[in-house]
């Protein structure tokens, strides 16, 4: 049936690209052989296994990227607008922050039941649920359109963060599970962007919908509504195309180091055993925590920086926004050249950690400029600041996938992202209290303490990049047969079980 599948594929003209020539397979990782004698002991129908490119690939991370950008721009929309919302609701400054931290608040009890439904259930099951809750997010937003809702508009953002919950881990499993070893890192890094650039139009699009009218609630509420309403159109439209571009997986392997893992039983899979794994992976713990320091780091900046730049530039509100959306073009710029440079050379310590070095000088020399009273060098050090410590997002990504492989990606993206909130949320809170009670200086020396420390643990890291070893043939792993009961395969033959060293 499978062949007359393929036949029938093959008239179509929907064969795909190919990634190269058709290698023969054996059941076993490369360079071991099947028990029946010879290398082809047991294989797949026809003796070999393709791997190809599905064309589908690039609809599958434009709609991710765009739902993702959806998500981060409902995030953003509150606290960029925080007074017109403090007005329009009646409640503090304090409360309009919370419509942010619940994000980060929400995911970190989240991310552990989120990462196993999407080992459980699958990547379109998860990416549906992202979509979906989005969506309902957006349009719950739009019952809280009068100043006693603040209730409500509460409880529509803390879907959204949930939603976010079902969003973020996922840019290495879209990578890894649709496309190839030549442009894995790239895709990655797409994905990410796109939550970047919803973080960018949340700077630029909210304040233009909504001018801060406070002698008229009605104008201002019908200002919110053409917001709300908007977002929740796209948000529902992104949604339906999930649904229909969506699929678990394509049907030919990118790679082969996918095209193994998609051998593996099910039944060998144990999501506690992953954990397990993962937690006993020293590189990837190393990685966990400097993960965390530096993204957290950076959540930190961008929180602070309007209260940074209006104490030494007071009345500079506006450009102090227009500096935070340098911080995250300049950040997008630097994803998109990390993914490329990554594809290319394969060197994930190296430029890891040359990046970390980059983005703790950066943070340095923004420290000690900050004060000069010249703005436009705000601009250019907060520029490359944004340019190195975001780069750093897919490059912690895939680094961990690397590293962590045959686990799952959805799992080690997971626990990096929980990381980077825990971190983030310590951070925000002992530099704003060291921002307000000493100078921004103070505040941005703390930071600086920790990128140095995380320096060092990157260092420490022992860069075994397992899935760029299989594509390329290179064995670090354990192979064993385990006999399978299959009506396909010869009651002799033995099917895949990988072992990590872990």
């Amino acid at each position: 049936e499978e062949e007359e599948e393929e036949e029938e594929e093959a008239a179509a003209g929907e064969k795909g690209e190919m990634l190269g020539a058709p290698q023969q397979h054996n059941g076993f990782l490369p360079g071991k052989e099947g028990e029946n004698g010879g290398p082809g002991g047991c294989t797949a129908p026809g003796g070999r296994v393709e791997t190809r490119l599905s064309r589908r690939r690039l609809a599958v991370l434009g709609v991710f990227s765009c739902y993702s950008l959806v998500n981060a721009f409902q995030w953003i929309q509150y606290s960029i607008l925080s007074n017109v919302f403090a007005h329009f609701y009646g409640v503090s400054f304090t409360q309009i922050d919370w419509l942010s931290m619940v994000y980060m608040v929400a995911y970190v009890p989240l991310i552990l039941p989120a990462t196993w439904l999407l080992d459980a259930r699958g990547l379109r099951l998860t990416a549906l649920l992202g979509a979906g809750l989005n969506g309902l997010g957006a349009w719950l937003k739009c019952a809280s359109l009068a100043p006693d809702r603040y209730a409500v508009t509460m409880a529509a953002q803390a879907v959204c963060a949930v939603a976010q919950v079902f969003i973020l881990g996922l840019p290495s499993r879209v990578a890894s599970v649709w496309f190839g070893p030549s442009e894995v890192s790239t895709a990655c890094a797409v994905a990410v962007l796109g939550n970047q650039l919803g973080t960018a139009i949340g700077f630029l699009v909210p304040p233009v919908l909504v001018p801060n009218t406070p002698n008229d609630i009605d104008l201002m509420a019908h200002n919110i509504s053409i917001m709300f309403y908007g977002t929740a159109i796209v948000s529902t439209l992104l949604f339906f195309l999930t649904g229909v571009v969506f699929e678990e997986k394509p049907k030919y392997p990118p790679s082969h180091s996918q095209a193994l893992l998609q051998a593996l039983p099910p039944e060998d899979y144990s999501y506690k055993q992953s954990i397990i794994n993962l937690v006993k992976n020293i590189p990837f713990v190393l990685l966990l925590i400097s993960y965390g320091i530096m993204t957290g780091a950076f959540y930190s900046v961008s929180t602070l920086l309007n209260q940074m730049i209006v104490t030494y530039y007071e009345g500079e509100e506006v450009n102090a926004g227009r500096i935070g959306l340098t911080l995250v073009v300049a950040g997008m710029v630097g994803s998109i050249i990390c993914g490329l440079w990554l594809d290319y050379t394969k060197t994930y310590k190296q430029t890891t950690l040359i990046v970390y070095i980059l983005s703790f000088i950066g943070l340095v020399v923004f420290t000690f400029t900050l004060d000069l009273g010249h703005l436009i060098v705000v601009f250019v050090t907060g520029g490359v600041l944004g340019f190195f410590m975001t780069g750093y997002l897919p490059l912690g990504f895939e680094f961990a996938v690397e590293i962590t492989y045959p686990e799952s990606e959805g799992t080690s993206s997971g626990l990096l992202n929980a990381s980077a909130q825990i971190f983030g949320i310590v951070f925000t809170l002992v530099q704003g209290k060291l921002t307000t009670d000493y100078s921004p200086r103070a505040g941005n020396l703390f930071l600086c303490a920790w990128l140095f420390v995380g320096i060092i643990l990157t260092a420490l890291i022992k860069s075994d990049l397992r899935r760029h070893n299989v594509n390329s043939g290179i064995m670090n792993m354990d192979a064993k047969p385990v006999p399978v009961d299959s009506p396909v395969e010869h009651e002799n033959c033995t099917a895949l079980k990988i072992q990590s060293d872990l």
